[in-house]
């Protein structure tokens, strides 16, 4: 035997085996993730409360959105009611009130993100700077507690501070010689998404900024010294060290936030906007569905108007994940 048939003869065994490694590998591999299932079963029996828990109050009162394609009436019931097809969302999409609950939902839900996103890292690269250990505790405190109280207290203590009657406000712009008489903020439109996104900032910025602090204490302090043997300074340390370490962190809670861009609030503006005259700039999708599901019994109606936000919200997700996955960092 020559040696051009040796080296067929090794060719083919090796193309012989590299097929037998290919048809071989994914049972090979479906195999590993069997036994490794089996053998961490401890830890896999303690899914399963959790996963029940999700399916029976999560996914099983899922078959309800079936209401929005249908005419629901509550005599007859869920079953019994006739199928319509998609005449609400046709109903809902030329509705006088479409272009402006769509608006309100947009402009508060973007001035959130765009106010109330950055607002946390800002102040957890700011607490991360202090040294002075009593003062940091401080402000931390009184930064987290406005996010344990409920809106009803919150908004409460905001309409207290804004009334015309003593309100601590107008009283300090009185004093102040800024205005001769005290001003009714909360009825006029110009004034209130400013009160609605400083709010939310208020009552939001210092649970968010927990997970940022935690994500800047896992910094490499050996970094900040090389960089300030270098000479940088406080801000460019921020800048080319800290932000670009925690950036991952931000890009996973900015896609948390993109798919929850048509949650403009509820709470917040049916306390803060309940004046009817603020309804031409407070009125966004999720009180609208409250007013038209709850208040005026139109279920099906209401539930094809929720189905649409819902569904629009998924595709903003998935694309931001899309977006962020080329950047080396998504959910999934």
């Amino acid at each position: 035997m020559n040696s051009d048939d040796a080296n067929e003869g090794s060719g083919g065994m090796k193309v012989h085996e590299t097929a037998v490694n290919a048809a071989t590998g994914p049972k090979k591999r479906q195999k590993s993730k069997v036994s490794v299932f089996f053998r961490q079963w401890d830890l896999q029996l303690m899914v399963i409360p959790g996963v029940v828990i999700v399916f029976i109050f999560a996914y099983i009162p899922m078959y309800g959105v079936l209401t929005a394609f249908k005419e629901y009436n509550l005599i007859q019931g869920f079953w019994n009611s006739p199928w319509v097809g998609f005449k609400h969302f046709e109903a809902f999409f030329n509705a006088p009130d479409f272009a402006r609950v769509i608006r309100n939902t947009l402009v508060i839900a973007l001035l959130k993100f765009f106010i109330g996103f950055p607002a946390p890292i800002i102040l957890a690269l700011m607490l991360n700077e202090v040294r002075h250990y009593f003062f940091k505790r401080v402000i931390q405190t009184v930064s987290y507690l406005p996010n344990f109280l409920s809106w009803v207290i919150v908004s409460g203590f905001v309409i207290s501070m804004l009334s015309t009657d003593n309100g601590s406000v107008n009283i300090a712009l009185q004093n102040l010689n800024l205005i001769d008489e005290p001003i009714n903020f909360l009825s006029i439109p110009e004034y209130f998404w400013g009160i609605l996104v400083a709010t939310n900032v208020w009552k939001e910025i210092g649970f968010g900024s927990i997970v940022y602090l935690a994500a800047i204490a896992g910094v490499d302090p050996s970094l900040y010294e090389a960089a300030e043997m270098d000479g940088a300074s406080k801000f460019q340390q921020m800048y080319l060290i800290t932000i670009p370490t925690i950036m991952p962190v931000i890009v996973i809670f900015m896609i948390l936030a993109i798919g929850n861009l048509l949650n403009a609030g509820f709470e917040d503006i049916l306390l803060l906007g309940a004046n009817p005259i603020l309804r031409e700039v407070s009125d966004v999708i999720d009180t609208y569905v409250y007013r038209t599901g709850i208040q005026q019994l139109r279920y099906s109606y209401a539930t094809a108007v929720g189905l649409f936000k819902s569904v629009v919200n998924v595709m903003l997700l998935v694309f931001a994940n899309y977006m962020a996955r080329r950047s080396g960092t998504s959910l999934w």
